[in-house]
């Protein structure tokens, strides 16, 4: 019986606590990766630490929760590492709906499945997983066709609790704790739906396998599968955040010859080249003309490809105004306020022959899309090194958001026992 084994059959079925301060006695479950060895699971028999948002704005708390066990069709999951995406700075911020308290955040993680409910035949304890927030249940009729990455069994929303409405987080008076897009991994245990769970190989580093939860396969994928990006054509990604430079690795990969990089912050170029940026414009220094005029004077009528990256309706006019006619696609990513407006006349949708799309988590499928990102990782085509700007233990973890607040880093990797 391998470690891993061994701790689920003390722990399945039973609550478990994860403390505010690690114990010294661990269990080993490690990979090795080409000659390396990377440490996947630290167990503590006494518990772990959970991150817990009390309060708006505020740093997170490491205290003790209780988890409990999985339900029928989940899994309990011990998390390994988790990552920083720019979204759970978004709800720590929100004061009102849908931001709500105390809660879990975390979204980007990997981790091994310690315990599994009733009904659960995909998964077995000691499988490493990443679980991804928008559901793939293999089920309805979305998730069997190739043109939907949208359950219909499991809708995505941006729901405080598990998909039966109920939480699986206490605090040590009983208190409950809401969860956080169907995953929660700011806590060295968390439960989550097999369906937002992809099994992956075991050789994969945790600290790359993270980033595919959300961030960098929305990149990638909104240019792989969303836009379908043709070889030689030009991009314009408007947003050189993580999820835009996400886009611009997407298109490299594609052999898109032309690249525009669009951002208030001209620093931000050199760091693009390395993800496959070739033109740049500084949205701040462009006289009196828009973005969409330079763009289009560029590429001689307008980009093959347009993303919106930043989540502002003005931005989505912009791409569009700049997508080539006929055949252009302008794909959004970017997450704006509630209620927010798009104004196209509809003169130029009838005569432009342009196509809008959204794009929610880049059009992927995680059960099938996800295992081929990894394989075009361990084969060295998708450059995921280059994202991980830093790596802190779980204790740092307010470090983390400090660093992306500032603009200081890409992705931080959060070890749970580092």
């Amino acid at each position: 019986m391998d470690a891993t084994a061994l701790h689920s059959a003390k722990t399945a079925g039973k609550p478990i606590k994860c403390r505010g301060k690690f114990n010294s006695r661990f269990i080993l479950y490690a990979c090795v990766v080409s000659g390396s060895i990377f440490v996947c699971l630290l167990v503590n028999d006494d518990g772990g630490a959970a991150a817990v948002s009390r309060k708006a704005g505020e740093p997170l708390v490491i205290e003790e929760v209780m988890v409990a066990p999985p339900n029928s069709g989940e899994a309990r999951i011990k998390i390994i590492c988790t990552s920083l995406c720019y979204s759970d700075v978004t709800f720590l911020k929100l004061k009102d709906p849908p931001g709500c308290f105390p809660r879990i955040l975390g979204h980007e993680a990997v981790g091994v499945v310690e315990s599994i409910g009733d009904g659960v035949s995909e998964l077995v304890e000691g499988d490493f997983v990443i679980p991804i927030f928008i559901p793939d249940c293999a089920e309805c009729e979305d998730c069997t066709s190739k043109k939907s990455n949208l359950c219909s069994k499991f809708p995505f929303t941006v729901s405080p609790w598990m998909h039966d409405g109920s939480s699986r987080f206490s605090d040590l008076n009983g208190d409950t704790i809401y969860h956080f897009l169907f995953v929660s991994s700011f806590a060295e245990y968390t439960v989550v739906h097999v369906a937002n769970l992809t099994k992956i190989d075991q050789s994969t580093p945790p600290n790359r396998a993270c980033l595919l939860s959300c961030g960098v396969s929305t990149g990638v994928g909104a240019a792989w599968k969303s836009a379908n990006v043709e070889a030689e054509s030009t991009v314009a990604i408007f947003g050189l955040g993580s999820i835009g430079l996400a886009v611009a690795e997407g298109a490299r990969l594609c052999g898109a010859s032309k690249i525009i990089g669009i951002d208030v912050n001209p620093e931000k170029f050199e760091i693009s080249k390395k993800f496959g940026v070739t033109d740049f414009v500084d949205s701040k220094n462009c006289g009196e003309k828009r973005v969409s005029q330079i763009v289009n004077e560029m590429t001689g009528g307008g980009a093959d490809y347009c993303f919106e990256c930043v989540g502002k309706a003005s931005l989505v006019e912009e791409a569009y105004s700049c997508c080539r006619k006929g055949w252009g696609k302008t794909v959004v990513l970017g997450v704006d306020q509630p209620g927010s407006q798009l104004t196209f006349s509809s003169h130029e949708v009838l005569h432009s022959g342009k196509t809008l799309m959204g794009s929610l988590f880049g059009g992927l499928k995680p059960k099938s899309d996800i295992p081929t990102l990894i394989k075009r990782y361990m084969d060295k085509e998708l450059e995921l090194d280059k994202f991980v700007t830093h790596e802190v233990g779980f204790e740092d973890i307010n470090k983390a958001f400090d660093l992306l607040v500032e603009g200081k880093s890409l992705r931080c990797v959060i070890w749970m026992n580092k």
